[in-house]
């Protein structure tokens, strides 16, 4: 007669491996949507350290002069004053949003040149917001004449003086850039 061997057999069924898979997919969709949230306060934050750099950049390159005439993007490259990670190649500044950095001049009370402007381009709305409602320093011995928070859509707003940081509420109806981009333009003395 003859004897059959039984073997026994271990291991996982196909339905707890894909139980496995189903958990592990969860966990991946998760850590992803928390990398992109990070990256994001990651972003806002660089880009506002950048703006303080720029604007005390700004204004010790221009600190013997009678006003910011000259002030453009290809010569504040050429002298230096931008951070390395914002240099986009010619005269193109780039934030850390991927969008385009425009310094200029601006005329206060008369005077052209008086002042100097930074604009932002290629926000999303929470950067936006965030940006928007911080405060760059509401004082006078800031600097902050006037700051535009805009987007392509509803077009947007100034606010100056008693306005500055823009409340939540201002914000986030001048920041309603779901389909296009938004941009934050600050005017300094």
């Amino acid at each position: 007669m003859m004897k059959l061997n039984r073997i026994e057999q271990s291991g996982r069924s196909m339905v707890e491996m894909l139980g496995v898979l189903a958990i592990i997919g969860v966990l991946s969709v998760g850590g992803i949507a928390g990398y992109s949230k990070a990256m994001t306060k990651f972003k806002i934050n660089k880009s506002m350290d950048q703006i303080s750099m720029l604007v005390a950049n700004i204004r010790t390159l221009f600190s013997g002069q009678r006003n910011y005439s000259g002030l453009s993007n290809a010569n504040a490259i050429s002298f230096g004053i931008i951070p390395g990670e914002m240099d986009g190649g010619g005269a193109v500044i780039t934030n850390a949003f991927a969008g385009d950095v425009t310094l200029g001049t601006t005329g206060v009370n008369g005077n052209a040149d008086a002042g100097f402007t930074i604009k932002y381009d290629g926000l999303g709305q929470e950067a936006c917001v965030t940006m928007a409602t911080s405060d760059w320093g509401s004082g006078s011995s800031s600097g902050l004449i006037s700051m535009t928070v805009s987007d392509e859509d509803t077009g947007g707003a100034t606010y100056s003086g008693t306005n500055l940081p823009v409340s939540l509420i201002e914000a986030a109806k001048n920041c309603g850039c779901t389909t296009a981009t938004c941009s934050i333009q600050w005017n300094y003395l």
